[in-house]
């Protein structure tokens, strides 16, 4: 990567006819002043206000602003997916549209970045200014939980604020709720993570789009991750494991069974283990189990096949676009 590297930005946007003008704003003053080529990509996740017609008058008054505008609400993790597609130069940074990301900060994570050979470079809002209970408290469980699992460890996986290689992403397929792990899946094809601290301000208008209940659908979403990172080159090492447990549970009631028959006490007082039902049905049911698993093994592996082999299709539908005269 060159010391100047071109730059495109990727923001989606639902419902924030209010924030439109003044996010173009900042955004023209602070790359035009970087002396960078760039492009700014803004994704209309279908809103139902006057977004998008004000997305076309700051791309009127702005040069480089390339609008994408959805069919319907696809949702950020689609819109930033959209906004990726379309990205043409080396480094791709993503911000939210609310103004609580703050531009200006763009060129700090870009000089990380090109100082240290990053591939991913993630914002972390150190001093956040939100709500704790349903916003910083369920933030920093998720963050600690994902930091965990994936065993990429962010202080704030949440951050939208990110730079990202080009080449990283390629191959990305984003889908639910998984924008935010972004920085986990392309840890798992060796890019390199750092992190800074970055500015964040209180939402100044519009309506914020998160909520406590979106938390369990990135805990979800958190369980694909996990076996999108260790399983993909196998699925059978996963659903392997839990049969060979079943298995090995039921070969030994069963052994069981047949050593208390044979090596056991006689006499007709003694009630042998293969006249309970317990220990006769339970192996029979492990053995089931087994086979489930080792039979669903199979079928993930075809489908890992098939993933890799399948034709690449996109997550949205759009329908239109509009770019800044001249370009």
């Amino acid at each position: 990567m060159t010391n100047r590297s071109s730059l495109s930005v990727v923001v989606p946007v639902f419902n924030e006819e209010p924030n439109v003008a003044a996010l173009a704003q900042k955004l023209h003053d602070a790359l035009s002043a970087s002396g960078r080529d760039y492009e700014i990509i803004l994704v209309d996740d279908g809103s139902h206000d006057e977004t998008w017609e004000r997305l076309q008058e700051a791309a009127r008054k702005h040069p480089r602003f390339h609008l994408i505008r959805f069919r319907r609400n696809f949702g950020q993790t689609a819109a930033m997916s959209a906004g990726i597609d379309a990205a043409q130069k080396d480094v791709i940074v993503t911000l939210d549209a609310d103004l609580q990301n703050d531009p200006a900060d763009i060129p700090l994570l870009l000089e990380e970045m090109e100082k240290n050979g990053s591939a991913v470079v993630s914002g972390w809002r150190k001093d956040r200014k939100d709500p704790w209970i349903n916003r910083r408290l369920p933030s920093m469980i998720a963050n600690g939980l994902i930091s965990r699992i994936t065993g990429v460890r962010l202080h704030d996986y949440g951050c939208t604020l990110k730079a990202y290689r080009r080449d990283v992403l390629q191959g990305v397929r984003l889908y639910g709720e998984m924008h935010r792990f972004i920085p986990a899946l392309c840890s798992w094809v060796g890019g390199d993570i750092s992190e800074i601290v970055v500015s964040h301000h209180p939402r100044r208008a519009g309506k914020s789009k998160y909520g406590i209940g979106r938390t369990f659908r990135v805990i979800l979403d958190l369980f694909t991750v996990k076996f999108l990172l260790r399983f993909t080159g196998g699925p059978m090492q996963l659903f392997g494991k839990i049969a060979f447990w079943f298995g090995g549970a039921a070969a030994f009631m069963l052994v069981a069974v047949v050593a208390n028959r044979l090596f056991g006490p006689h006499g007709a007082e003694h009630i042998y283990l293969i006249k309970r039902p317990f220990w006769v049905i339970t192996p029979f049911m492990l053995l089931a189990f087994c086979m489930q698993f080792l039979s669903m093994g199979l079928l993930a592996e075809l489908q890992i096949r098939t993933y890799h082999e399948s034709q690449n299709k996109p997550t949205y539908t759009i329908r239109e676009t509009f770019q800044s005269p001249g370009g």
